[in-house]
C-alpha cells in the first residue's frame, strides 16, 4: 500500500544538492557513526583520532559541527535509529537550537534494535535486536522524546529473512496507525537476503510500508532489481553503505576498486557514491561523514566514467559480503 505523496516530505523539500549531482537522488547524512563512541567503519580512529574524546559531549559537539555542516551544504535529509547511542538526541538537541530548520528538513529513524553497549569501545555487544509490539511500543515513545516531535519516516531496524516483522498482525496494525497520522513508515534491510524481504513487504496484503532503506554499493549491489519495484511502487527508496563501510575509500587498500576509481579519475569514495547516484531508483543516498570534509568530498562526487560492466566487476557474492560485514571490529 502506497501512501499518498502529502505524506512524503522528499517531495516537499527538492534541494540543491541533487541538481550537483546531476540525478534525481540527493545526498543524505546518516548518524551511525557519529552517534555513539565505537562503529565498524575502516579507518574510524583515523577520521576522530585515535586519541580522541569520545564522551558523551565530545561526541555530541562533532555531531553538532557535522549537522551544521551538512545544512550550509544543502542536505535536508537526516537518518537516525534507537540503536545509534545517543543519535537522536543528538539530533533532537541539535534542531531545538535551530528550530526554523526543522520544516525544510526530512527526519527519518529506525526502532527494532537497542543500544546496549553503555558508551564502551569495548563493549561485548553493542546492540541488540527484537522486532515486537513491545519493542515498538517502548522505541516509538522514545524517538518523540528524543527529536522533540515525531520524524518524517519510521523504519524497522534491519528486517531480515528470519524476522517475524511480517507476519505479526498486531505489529502491522500498529504501524499502520502510525502511518495514519502522516508518518511515512517503512524498514532498513540488512543481510543476504535482502531482495527477498523487499519482495515479500511489496507484495503484503494491507501493508503499512512505503520506504525502504537498503545496502546497496559497488561490492553488494544484489538488492537493485528489488530496490527499482519499490520505486515503481512509490515507495521512498534510501541507500544506506554506499561506501561499505569505509571498504570504498582509500583506507579500504582494495586494490581492483582503487584501480577503478583511478581510471575513472576520480576518488575512490566518490566513484562508489556516484554510482549510487547513476542508478534509477534512489530518492536519498546516504552517506555516513563524520567531518564537514568528507560531506565535501561525497557532496563532489559524479556519475562514473566508466562502463557498467567495469562497475559490475567489482562486486561480490552476497553471502561472501555479509559475512565479512558481520566480523568486523569496533573501532
Amino acid at each position: 500500500m502506497t501512501q499518498p505523496s502529502q505524506c512524503n516530505p522528499i517531495v516537499r523539500h527538492r534541494v540543491s544538492n541533487s541538481q550537483k549531482n546531476g540525478t534525481g537522488a540527493r545526498l543524505g547524512l546518516g548518524l551511525a557513526a557519529l552517534g555513539r563512541p565505537a562503529y565498524i567503519t575502516v579507518g574510524r580512529g583515523d577520521d576522530l583520532g585515535e586519541s580522541a574524546d569520545r564522551s558523551v559531549d565530545a561526541m555530541r559537539a562533532r555531531a553538532h559541527t557535522v549537522l551544521d555542516a551538512a545544512w550550509q551544504q544543502g542536505i535536508r535529509y537526516v537518518d537516525a535509529a534507537r540503536s545509534y547511542g545517543l543519535a537522536e538526541q543528538f539530533l533532537g538537541s541539535w534542531l531545538a537550537g535551530h528550530p526554523e530548520r526543522r520544516a525544510e528538513l526530512t527526519l527519518g529513524s529506525k526502532w527494532g534494535y537497542e543500544y546496549i553497549g553503555e558508551w564502551q569501545m569495548n563493549a561485548q555487544t553493542h546492540e541488540r535486536k527484537e522486532h515486537s509490539l513491545r519493542m515498538l511500543e517502548r522505541q516509538w515513545p522514545e524517538s518523540l522524546a528524543a527529536l522533540g516531535g515525531p520524524p518524517d519516516v519510521y523504519l524497522i531496524h534491519s528486517l531480515t529473512t528470519d524476522s517475524p516483522a511480517l507476519g505479526d498482525d498486531a505489529l502491522l496494525e500498529r504501524l499502520r496507525q502510525i502511518a495514519a497520522g502522516g508518518v511515512r513508515v517503512g524498514f532498513s534491510t540488512s543481510g543476504p537476503g535482502q531482495a527477498t524481504v523487499i519482495d515479500a513487504a511489496l507484495a503484503l496484503p494491507g501493508s503499512p510500508f512505503s520506504a525502504v532503506q537498503t545496502t546497496w554499493n559497488l561490492r553488494e549491489p544484489s538488492a537493485g532489481p528489488a530496490l527499482a519495484r519499490a520505486k515503481d511502487a512509490g515507495w521512498l527508496v534510501v541507500v544506506k553503505e554506499v561506501l561499505a563501510n569505509g571498504r570504498l575509500t582509500l583506507r579500504g587498500g582494495e586494490p581492483d576498486a582503487l584501480a577503478l576509481a583511478e581510471r575513472a579519475a576520480q576518488p575512490l569514495a566518490g566513484l562508489a557514491i556516484g554510482a549510487a547516484f547513476a542508478q534509477p531508483w534512489p530518492d536519498i543516498v546516504l552517506t555516513g561523514a563524520v567531518t564537514a570534509e568528507q560531506l565535501r568530498e561525497n557532496l563532489a562526487a559524479r556519475l562514473p566514467r566508466v562502463s557498467a560492466d567495469d562497475l559490475a566487476s567489482l562486486a561480490e557474492p552476497p553471502a561472501e559480503y555479509w559475512a565479512a560485514r558481520s566480523a568486523r571490529a569496533w573501532s
